[in-house]
């Protein structure tokens, strides 16, 4: 699974050949979860919540482009959250 992303611990990672609904997953640490990247939810997973909110923040950032990479399985790598 690509890394798409690093910052504060936590690994952003996006897996073109995976299910719907559109997702990336998150990893930091033991704790793994996957969010929506039409609805920002986390779909499923068990982040520590101070964790779940710096991932949506950047997810919030780069939505438009993790939804470009799930739509043309075109990997890049994003900033960071700072």
């Amino acid at each position: 699974m690509p890394e798409i992303a690093r910052f504060y611990g936590i690994i952003i990672k996006l897996f073109f050949g995976d299910h719907p609904p559109p997702h990336f997953h998150a990893v930091y640490g033991e704790h793994n979860a996957i969010f929506n990247i039409e609805t920002l939810d986390m779909i499923e997973g068990d982040l520590p919540e101070r964790a779940r909110k710096l991932v949506v923040e950047w997810a919030a950032f780069y939505q438009f482009d993790l939804d470009q990479m799930w739509k043309t399985q075109e990997f890049k790598k994003l900033p960071p959250l700072q």
